[in-house]
């Protein structure tokens, strides 16, 4: 039995979050072959805690439960103890996520699932307390009772579990791989794909859950969504409709001045507690920073807002400083806690300003950052901008940008400063799906605000992830001081595949198409079941689980599922292949339904559907790849927010074999692009103005 501060099995894995619990006096395995054999031989019962290094509640739990040596003997007595890292494992996560929600309405992390051997869920929920606290049972009550109904009503656990397991499989249907085994519901889904009848209802759903007075959706807590901002810029674009293009606006002008972004080093936490954007959960996950760092330039292009420019570029700047690998990868997360507290390394007290800045100085800071006596958490201060900029500088009697540069100045003394606190712990495991997430919003930035370091660092990610984490053929899921073993997810292929096409629209080069290419052919391999006309989460040969996971809706990032559509449409558009397009399509239809039941939880593939529905804007651009010429040329091109375009370009001499570049040269030896709408395609076009008016529809 492991004791108090001996290290248990966990101190061999990789995983940030299971070596934070590698001296708990829990006996803990890791997931595999090894606990779930010993779990049969000795017929006990796994319980399952799932987590991840920046969840608050996990180090709560941890502290309450795992480190006390009573809990730790039950659970060493009863249980066989498995630790995972849900960013690792998102297979089992979503698994077992459902099967909680389906046994208690909810779900979060810590996730506490209770297995029988074989691995089917009978029982579960998230955090418990370590005495009876709000209705909820103590975790030791959990342990005794699930114990004892495991030893004495062993049959009725094994008929809930089965049962449960049944849910499980039909809320992620079809599971038959023979077509003759399809059901008539299935086979009739696919019949015919959703139209623009679908995406107006989002639209009218999303307006009518909109906080007009703060922006975002639905009630506290508020989670940023950029994939259902997204969709209603994608609507605004298509309509004119303007109540949709404002609903995007405010929102991201109201997250951007809330404490839900850190004003001094730039990036945006998890999400805000409270209704106003002010109160953060104060993690910072890459995902969420490159899912915003992209829906605020798309803002900006769509407007020249440079408020909402400003974002982008403290954000992807604060990746840039804060979450990348000297090898080019991109880290994790950064914790909510520091010294014990949360959110204590972001939170100043008046004096502590005045310390930095000086008696009058900091007295205006104050002002403008909300920065009071009492505070705005916990007796500390939240930096935030109760009124824009302009409005600050108008209030102070001072012009915009005179405060902006005070206000920068001041900004990085308080950083400075801030430095010298003990940091978050910062989780430096690289993630393929998430890093494909930062890799394409620094593509398009670089492309759009003529930031070539943001382009070499998209590069840099693109060539590390494409050394470090493929092997034998295929792609990895983690590297952490080195590749991991776990197979990339659907998510993984998609989300990389999608920031390749991206890299190529906006260096032109062409070896990311040819990787391009490599991903979607191996993820059709891997994941797409033509039987029933769908991909799969997991790949066709991997780990046997008790069901094979397809979580089609989003959540803290966009699905698999709708990433992989995203993907087909775009590789089909760019290869020539209809296959691709077809079988977005048959996954389009399947998924007609509960598109428009649950809207708010499809943004990507509503964004998907709009790409479907309407045919692209294509350009081809033919020159020297980096010369002066090509460079204005795609510059024009990418200054101009059009979500359904595709670009192919690259050097005259070594352009691939597809159809949009037959026929095209360049013209008089210059750099040319070629602009299609509808199967018309311009004449040959050298000059930048012209290119700029043509794609902006002049």
């Amino acid at each position: 039995m492991t004791q108090r501060g001996e290290p248990n099995r966990l101190v061999r894995e990789k995983s940030p979050y299971l070596l934070q619990h590698a001296h708990n006096p829990v006996d803990w395995h890791p997931w595999g072959e090894e606990a779930l054999s010993l779990a049969q031989r000795e017929d006990k019962p796994i319980l399952l805690s799932i987590g991840y290094s920046a969840c608050h509640w996990c180090h709560v739990m941890e502290r309450e439960s795992f480190e006390d040596a009573e809990i730790a003997t039950l659970m060493n007595a009863s249980f066989i103890n498995v630790k995972v890292d849900r960013e690792e494992r998102p297979d089992l996560d979503g698994i077992y996520m459902k099967a909680v929600q389906l046994l208690t309405g909810g779900g979060g992390w810590p996730l506490t699932a209770f297995l029988t051997p074989s691995g089917r869920a009978f029982y579960g929920g998230t955090y418990f307390p370590p005495v009876p606290r709000h209705g909820m049972p103590s975790f030791r009550q959990v342990l005794l009772t699930v114990a004892d109904a495991y030893a004495t009503r062993r049959e009725e656990v094994e008929r809930g579990a089965g049962q449960l397991l049944e849910a499980i499989r039909a809320d992620g249907r079809p599971q038959p791989t023979q077509p003759g085994d399809i059901p008539a519901a299935v086979r009739a889904s696919t019949a015919e794909p959703p139209d623009f009848r679908t995406l107006a209802h989002a639209f009218h759903f999303l307006r009518g859950r909109f906080d007009a007075t703060h922006g975002g959706f639905g009630p506290a807590p508020k989670f940023p969504q950029p994939t259902t901002l997204e969709v209603l810029l994608r609507y605004h674009y298509r309509t004119g409709e303007e109540k949709a293009l404002n609903m995007v606006l405010h929102t991201l002008r109201a997250m951007g001045r809330g404490g839900l972004r850190d004003h001094l080093s730039g990036g945006f936490h998890r999400y805000s507690v409270d209704s106003k954007w002010l109160v953060p959960h104060f993690e910072k996950m890459l995902y969420d920073n490159g899912l915003l760092a992209r829906i605020y330039l798309h803002g900006y292009q769509l407007t020249g807002d440079a408020e909402l420019k400003d974002v982008v570029t403290s954000t992807l700047d604060y990746l840039l400083e804060d979450l990348t690998d000297a090898q080019g990868g991109f880290y994790s997360a950064r914790d909510a806690d520091s010294e014990g507290e949360e959110g204590l390394f972001y939170l100043w007290t008046p004096s502590e300003v005045k310390g930095v800045l000086g008696a009058e100085a900091g007295a205006l800071f104050q002002r403008v950052y909300d920065v009071t006596d009492r505070g705005n958490f916990e007796g500390r201060n939240i930096l935030n901008l109760p009124r824009s900029l302009t409005e600050a500088a108008a209030a102070e009697g001072m012009n915009a940008e005179e405060l902006e540069g005070f206000l920068r100045s001041a900004r990085a003394s308080l950083k400075e400063v801030r430095s010298q606190r003990e940091p978050p712990f910062r989780d430096e495991k690289v993630l393929v799906g998430w890093n494909s997430f930062v890799l394409r919003a620094l593509a398009e930035a670089g492309a759009v605000l003529g930031r070539k370091d943001y382009l070499l660092a998209a590069t840099r990610n693109a060539e590390f992830m494409l050394t470090s984490l493929k092997h034998e053929g295929r792609l990895l899921r983690v590297w952490k001081d080195g590749p991991g073993t776990i197979p990339g997810f659907l998510e993984d292929y998609a989300g990389f595949g999608n920031a390749l096409l991206t890299l190529h629209e906006t260096t032109l080069d062409t070896r990311w198409l040819d990787e391009a290419r490599w991903l979607i052919d191996l993820m059709m391999a891997l994941f797409w079941d033509e039987g029933v006309g769908l991909v799969y989460d997991t790949p066709r040969d991997g780990e046997e689980l008790v069901v094979r996971p397809r979580d089609v809706m989003d959540n803290a990032t966009p699905a698999g599922n709708s990433l992989a559509v995203e993907l087909l449409l775009r590789g089909g558009h760019a290869f020539g292949e209809d296959g691709f397009r077809e079988a977005a399509e048959r996954i389009l239809a399947a998924e007609r339904e509960t598109m428009n039941r649950f809207p708010s939880a499809f943004g990507r593939l509503l964004s998907s559907l709009d790409s479907y529905l309407e045919p692209p804007v294509e350009v081809a651009l033919i020159g020297p790849a980096g010369s002066p010429e090509t460079t204005e040329l795609l510059a024009r091109v990418h200054e101009v927010y059009s979500p359904n375009r595709v670009i192919l370009g690259g050097e005259p001499s070594a352009l691939p074999p597809l159809p949009l570049f037959q026929g095209r040269e360049m013209v008089e030896g210059k750099p040319t692009a070629f602009v299609c709408r509808n199967f018309t395609c311009t004449p040959p076009i050298t000059d930048p103005e012209e290119l700029g008016r043509e794609v902006r529809g002049e």
